[in-house]
C-alpha cells in the first residue's frame, strides 16, 4: 500500500497570512477613516451651504414681499386721494363710500385712513363750519398746543383697527407725520413717515404701545365742476403700526425660521419701525442678512436673523454622521463581495422569468393578432356574399318598379303613384347603401395596382359623369393644374367621385353649386389635392369624426347618404400611404384634402418596368 503524499505547510505560512489580513484591515480602517473625515469635511460645508442658501432665500423672499405691500399699501392710497380730489364738494357720506372698500383684511396692520386739511389758528372757526355742514355734525377741532404756524387737523376718518375716530386731531403734535405730510405736498407724491407713537395709541399703556408710521398722499382737485379745480386740498393718511404690519405681511413667509427687524436708515442711524420675533430661539452664531426696501422719499432696510429652525431636521451632529458613515463603508466592504455574487444571480433569475414573460406576451399577443386578422377577413367576405347576394333580388325589385313607373304609373292613382315612387326610391337608397358596403369592405383588402394617374383627366371623367346630360342648374367649377401621380387609377377614381359627389350633393336647395380642384406639391415629395364646395360645411366639432363608417355630420339628414362615403376616402387613401382631412372654407362650405405621397423607388421601378412592358 503506497502512503498517500503529505503536504507540508510552511511554518511562516500562517503568520504570513496573518499579516496580509491585518495589512487589509488597516487599509480598510485606513479608508473608512479618509472616507469619514472626506465626509465629515463635505457634510459641513454642504450644511454651511444649505444654511446661507436658506437665509438667503428667506431674507430675499421677506424683502420682496414687504417691497410688494409697500407698494400695494401706496397705490391703495393714492387711489383714495384720487377718488376723493375727483370730488366736487367732498362730503362725509361721499369720503365713506369711498373708503368702504378699506378694511384689516385688505390693508393689515393699518389701524386707518383720513383727510387731513391743513389752517392756521385764524381759519380754524371757518374750517370747523365748512366740515360740520360737509355731514360732520359733531366735528370739534382740536389744535395742538405750542403750533401756531399752520395746523393739520383730521376732518374725516375712517378707523380699521376699532380704535374709535380720529376727527379733530391736530397731526402737527406729531412732528414725524407732520414732517411726512410736508414731504408729501412738496414732492406731489406718496410721502413716508419716521417711526413715532401713533396718536391713537396715547391712551395704550406704554410697555404696550408700537412704534408706527405714516403714508401721506397729497390731495389735489381734479373735478371739473369744482371751483378749485388743481388745488390743493389735503392730504390722505394711513397710520401703521410697524409690529402689526410686519406680523399680517410676512407671518406665512417667515413662520418661526426668522426674527424680522424693520428700520428707516433715511438719517443714516438705522431706526426702528418694527420688529417681529418668533417664539424659536434666535442663532446667535450666525450672521444676520440685510436687504433695502424701497419706500416712498425713504430709505429703509430689513434685516433677517435666523433662528435654530431655519434648517429643521437636518441639524445632525458631524460626530454621529461620521461615526454612521464610518460603520457603513465598513459594513459594505465586509458584505460587497456576498452581496455582488447574491445579485447577480437574483438578476439573471429575474431577466429569465421576465423574458419567459415577455416571450408568453408575444405568443398571446401574435395569436390575438392572428385571430383579429381572420376575424377581419371572415367579416369582409362576410360583407361581399351579402352584399353580392342581395344584388340581384335588388335588382329585380328596382327593374320592377321603374317598369311600373314608366309602364303603369298614368293608370294609378296619385296615391298609389306616391307608393310606388316610395317603393322606387327605397330600392335606390338600398342599392347605394349594399354598393357603398361592398366598397368599404374590399377598399383595405383589394389589390393596390400603382402606375401613374393623370388627375387632369380622372378629374375631368369624373366631373362628365357627375354633371354632364342633367338639367337643371348647371355647377360652377373651378380644376386648376393638376399633377400626375402615382397611385391605383381605380381607387383613385373612387376618392374623387365621392368627394365631388358630396360637394354637389349637399349644397343647400336653391344655390348654385360651386366647387374648386387644386393640387400643390409637398416638400417632402407628392401631392396634397384640394375640393373646395360652397356646401352646408361642417361643424368644428365633428371635423375630426366624419371619416368614421356610419358617421353623418349635424346638418346632413335631410339629404340621402350611407356615412360610408368619406370612410371609403380614407380607407384609401391611407392605403397610398397619405392622409385625408377637411377645415372650413372661407365665406361658407367646407375644404377636403387628401395627399398622395411619391412612390418610394422600388415602387417607382416596378411601375416603369410595367409601363414599360405594357407599351411593347
Amino acid at each position: 500500500m503506497i502512503p498517500a503524499p503529505t503536504v507540508q505547510t510552511p511554518a511562516g505560512g500562517a503568520p504570513r497570512a496573518r499579516g496580509r489580513r491585518s495589512r487589509i484591515v488597516v487599509l480598510v480602517v485606513a479608508l473608512g477613516m479618509i472616507g469619514t473625515v472626506l465626509a465629515v469635511g463635505a457634510l459641513r460645508r454642504a450644511a454651511e451651504d444649505r444654511f446661507d442658501q436658506a437665509l438667503e432665500q428667506r431674507t430675499t423672499m421677506v424683502a420682496r414681499t414687504l417691497t410688494a405691500e409697500m407698494r400695494r399699501y401706496t397705490t391703495s392710497l393714492l387711489d383714495l386721494a384720487a377718488a376723493v380730489g375727483a370730488q366736487a364738494q367732498l362730503s362725509r357720506p361721499e369720503f365713506d363710500a369711498i373708503t368702504a372698500a378699506t378694511d384689516r383684511q385688505r390693508l393689515p396692520g393699518a389701524t386707518g385712513v383720513a383727510l387731513v386739511v391743513p389752517a392756521t389758528d385764524p381759519e380754524i372757526p371757518r374750517v370747523q363750519a365748512a366740515w360740520r355742514r360737509a355731514g360732520h355734525p359733531g366735528l370739534r377741532l382740536q389744535p395742538a398746543p405750542g403750533h401756531t404756524s399752520e395746523h393739520l387737523f383730521v376732518v374725516l376718518n375712517r378707523a380699521i383697527d376699532g380704535s374709535g375716530s380720529a376727527a379733530g386731531q391736530d397731526l402737527a403734535a406729531a412732528p414725524e407725520a407732520a414732517a411726512a405730510l410736508s414731504q408729501a405736498r412738496e414732492g406731489h407724491q406718496v410721502a413716508v413717515s419716521a417711526s413715532y407713537r401713533l396718536l391713537q395709541d396715547a391712551a395704550v399703556p406704554h410697555e404696550a404701545q408700537q412704534l408706527g408710521f405714516a403714508l401721506a398722499a397729497p390731495v389735489y382737485s381734479t373735478s371739473p365742476s369744482a371751483s378749485d379745480a388743481g388745488q390743493f386740498r389735503g392730504w390722505m393718511v394711513m397710520a401703521l403700526r410697524g409690529g402689526d404690519f410686519l406680523q399680517e405681511a410676512i407671518s406665512r413667509i417667515a413662520g418661526e425660521t426668522v426674527a424680522v427687524t424693520l428700520s428707516d436708515a433715511s438719517n443714516g442711524v438705522a431706526t426702528p419701525v418694527g420688529r417681529r420675533l418668533p417664539s424659536a430661539a434666535i442663532d446667535e452664531s450666525r450672521p444676520a442678512r440685510t436687504l433695502p426696501i424701497p419706500v416712498p422719499q425713504r430709505t429703509w432696510q430689513v434685516t433677517v436673523a435666523p433662528t435654530e429652525l431655519v434648517l429643521a431636521g437636518t441639524a445632525l451632529h458631524l460626530d454621529v454622521v461620521a461615526a454612521l458613515i464610518g460603520t457603513l463603508i465598513t459594513a459594505l466592504l465586509a458584505a460587497l463581495t456576498g452581496t455582488v455574487v447574491s445579485s447577480r444571480d437574483r438578476a439573471l433569475r429575474r431577466v429569465d422569468a421576465a423574458t419567459a414573460a415577455l416571450r408568453d406576451d408575444i405568443n398571446r399577443r401574435e395569436a390575438v393578432e392572428q385571430q383579429l386578422r381572420r376575424r377581419e377577413e371572415e367579416l369582409v367576405g362576410f360583407a361581399g356574399v351579402v352584399a353580392h347576394d342581395l344584388r340581384s333580388p335588388l335588382a329585380r325589385i328596382t327593374g320592377y318598379a321603374d317598369f311600373l313607373r314608366e309602364e303603369a304609373a298614368p293608370r294609378l292613382e296619385p296615391e298609389h303613384r306616391e307608393f310606388l315612387e316610395r317603393l322606387y326610391g327605397g330600392a335606390q337608397r338600398m342599392q347605394s347603401l349594399i354598393d357603398d358596403l361592398l366598397n368599404y369592405a374590399t377598399a383595405d383588402n383589394r389589390t393596390l395596382r400603382r402606375t401613374e394617374v393623370d388627375l387632369n383627366r380622372l378629374v375631368a371623367e369624373v366631373i362628365r359623369d357627375r354633371v354632364g346630360g342633367t338639367g337643371g342648374q348647371q355647377p360652377t367649377i373651378m380644376i386648376g393644374p393638376l399633377p400626375g401621380v402615382d397611385g391605383d387609377p381605380v381607387l383613385l377614381r373612387q376618392v374623387v367621385d365621392n368627394l365631388v359627389g358630396n360637394a354637389l350633393k349637399y349644397t343647400p336647395a336653391g344655390q348654385q353649386p360651386c366647387l374648386e380642384i387644386t393640387g400643390t406639391a409637398l416638400e417632402a415629395g407628392g401631392w396634397r389635392i384640394e375640393i373646395a364646395d360652397r356646401g352646408i360645411g361642417i361643424p368644428a366639432a365633428q371635423r375630426a369624426t366624419v371619416f368614421d363608417p356610419f358617421i353623418r355630420a349635424d346638418g346632413s339628414q335631410p339629404y340621402h347618404g350611407t356615412g360610408l362615403g368619406l370612410a371609403i376616402v380614407h380607407r384609401i387613401i391611407e392605403r397610398h400611404g397619405g392622409e385625408v382631412g377637411v377645415r372650413e372654407n372661407p365665406g361658407g362650405g367646407s375644404r377636403f384634402w387628401f395627399t398622395v405621397p411619391a412612390a418610394p423607388p422600388d415602387e417607382q421601378s416596378t411601375a416603369t418596368a410595367e409601363r414599360t412592358g405594357a407599351a411593347r
